[in-house]
């Protein structure tokens, strides 16, 4: 009796992949994952550049405040905050203040000064705009200041 081997041999024409449906469902399925995950993604970005302006608001807060100590005054609206690194032909001054320049804030815009303050009238407003870049604003678009 003959022996048959038989052998489960791919076809020739046969071609191993995906289907256009298997790709499909794939893409629907990542674009669901992005839709959920990306503003709870984002929402964290914002609330991390609110975090970070605040904590350099502090520290500003913190330098102005040696400067005062030492100088006996704040500085001015004129002076600004460079002069916490850069003297201004103050006797008392021991800076610089900072170990750096003075940084922008997380949107890239130099924070802002003023003595007397509006909402400090004995001492001084030290903000950034906020997300918004612009006087006022509520939520994420709240100036950030040391009031």
């Amino acid at each position: 009796m003959p022996i048959n081997y038989t052998t489960n041999l791919p076809k020739p024409n046969s071609s191993r992949g995906f289907t256009l449906l298997e790709l499909l469902v794939v893409l629907v399925i990542i674009g669901l994952l992005a839709g959920i995950v990306g503003p709870r993604l984002f929402k964290n970005v914002d609330k991390s550049e609110v975090t970070t302006a605040k904590a350099q608001v502090d520290a500003l807060t913190k330098a102005v405040d040696q400067y005062r100590l030492d100088v006996g005054r704040y500085p001015s609206t004129q002076e600004g905050l460079n002069v916490l690194v850069h003297p201004n032909g103050e006797p008392n001054w021991r800076g610089p203040y900072l170990k750096k320049a003075v940084p922008l804030d997380p949107w890239q815009m130099p924070y802002q000064y003023k003595q007397p303050g509006e909402h400090n009238p004995e001492d001084y407003d030290l903000y950034s705009f906020g997300a918004d870049r612009s006087f006022g604003g509520t939520k994420d678009n709240a100036d950030i200041g040391n009031w």
